[in-house]
């Protein structure tokens, strides 16, 4: 008995309407596909700024597309209406195409079903390659989780890797590390949802990959070469907020610099000299063992006095060679401490400095552990208010406008540092590049580690820098150099 075209529809449309999967997924696709298409050649094209709209588009309509085409088909040939399904057999279209006849009468119908193939497959190409590079964007890492990630993603931007993506560190190239990243993602997505992220997030300095696999991507420290004039400015918390300055020249070197004598930081990881050591804890803070590799095969291995007792207690007893991450294990997201983060809003011109007593004021009306952002502004507001309301009324009646510029600097420094909703207070993290607020190189250099032949890891302070001059409002060294102006 032969089968017209209109037999065939017939078919299709049955087997849909006899399958209520099949429905549900011919609804899904037929709402989804025209706005679906049409988006996803927009983000192509001119790019869909708003992270969220993004997220909707390709880890919400996408797959609900793709998983509409699947019910169609599941339903078609699993579930009910199964009488009709031989009408869309290989056997049954292989004896069609056969007959030449019979092969006028479906061609139309071959001629849709490739036509409708193709779009899908150009859907879902666009889809994939979309959704791919939306989900290796900086606001797909930084904005759609917004709650957890609002402090990283504020630190990423004002550090000085903002322009460096994402990816490029936490995952970098190659299949497998992809792979972790996402299912790692996957696992995070889920602590979202279910909200048992932990607060504030641990720095993932176990997580990421070898530092030598990004970060000397860009940096080689075998070619850091001499010293480098570092100067740090400072406000003091008296009337006039007095300017100071501390002068450094750091030696920034390292052993692959084609000097005489192996010096500078970076000789912790010049090619020549690997340093490993056994951590007692989690964060690498009790670091009881030592051990340096020497260009002649040897090894120095410097000891504690109490490291078998430290090793014997450790939380988290791990051991590894040293490299960047363990003195830049803050890198890009970058928490700085109050009085930094004031003296940096003052530098910029953001809190007046002509303000008196401006930069104790601030220090005062940061320092409490406010409860939200919300609440930080609004003390911050009234606690300067009324100080100069008070103190200075003069002041205050015809300079407001440079109190409003002063709570506003303050404002913002609080908010790019503290996050009380992750509880994120000023010191929560803590960086090991250097030593003013934490440990940081003292974890080594406190000459406290001793080799088997009285060899010591020496805390001179000369060995990585020399002072120029220290908190002082006019260095010599730097009229030396600049001239007066």
């Amino acid at each position: 008995m032969a089968t017209s075209l209109s037999d065939i529809h017939k078919a299709f449309l049955k087997g849909i309407t006899h399958s209520r999967v099949s429905l549900l997924g011919a609804m899904v696709v037929t709402v989804s596909f025209p706005f679906l298409l049409g988006a996803a050649l927009y983000d192509t094209i001119f790019h869909i700024k708003n992270a969220y709209f993004s997220g909707f588009l390709y880890m919400i309509l996408g797959p609900a597309f793709i998983g509409g085409l699947l019910m169609v088909f599941i339903g078609l040939f699993f579930a009910r209406g199964k009488e009709d399904v031989r009408l869309f057999t290989l056997a049954y279209f292989r004896d069609k195409l056969a007959d030449e006849s019979a092969y006028n009468r479906i061609r139309k119908l071959v001629f849709l079903g490739v036509f409708l193939t193709c779009v899908n497959l150009f859907v879902v190409g666009v889809l994939a390659y979309s959704g791919y590079h939306y989900m290796e964007s900086n606001a797909f890492c930084g904005e759609v989780c917004h709650v957890p990630m609002t402090p990283e993603y504020t630190a990423y931007q004002n550090s000085a890797h903002s322009r460096v993506n994402c990816v490029d560190c936490h995952i970098g190239s190659g299949a497998s590390w992809f792979v972790k990243s996402k299912i790692s993602g996957a696992r995070q997505l889920v602590a979202v949802v279910a909200d048992t992220f932990s607060r504030p997030i641990a720095t993932p300095v176990h997580g990421l990959r070898p530092a030598r696999d990004t970060c000397e991507q860009c940096h080689r420290p075998e070619l850091f070469h001499g010293d480098k004039l570092v100067i740090k400015d400072k406000y003091l918390e008296d009337e006039d907020n007095t300017h100071v300055k501390t002068v450094l020249l750091m030696k920034i070197g390292s052993a692959g610099d084609q000097a005489a004598d192996s010096h500078g930081i970076h000789w912790h990881v010049a090619p020549e000299n690997e340093i490993t050591y056994k951590a007692a804890d989690w964060e690498r803070n009790i670091l009881p063992e030592v051990s340096q590799s020497t260009p002649s095969g040897g090894k120095i291995v410097y000891r504690k006095s109490d490291t078998d007792e430290q090793l014997a207690a450790a939380t988290h007893l791990q051991e590894r060679a040293m490299d960047c991450i363990d003195c830049h294990n803050r890198p890009s997201h970058i928490y700085l401490p109050a009085d930094v983060a004031i003296d940096g809003k003052i530098l910029t011109n953001e809190i007046p400095q002509d303000l008196p007593y401006v930069k104790q004021q601030a220090m005062l009306a940061v320092q409490p552990e406010y409860k939200s952002q919300d609440e930080a502004r609004e003390a911050i507001e009234v606690s300067m208010t009324s100080y100069y309301q008070k103190n200075y009324s003069d002041i205050y009646a015809s300079q407001r406008q440079k109190i409003d510029q002063a709570i506003a600097g303050v404002q913002a420094a609080y908010a790019e540092n503290v996050f009380p909703e992750m509880g994120i207070q000023w010191g929560t993290y803590t960086s090991n590049l250097g030593h003013t607020n934490e440990t940081g190189c003292f974890r080594c250099h406190n000459d406290e580690h001793e080799s088997a032949n009285g060899k010591v890891i020496s805390m001179d302070c000369d060995t990585c820098h020399t002072i120029l001059a220290e908190d002082e409002e006019d260095p010599e060294i730097l009229r030396t150099l600049i001239g007066d102006n």
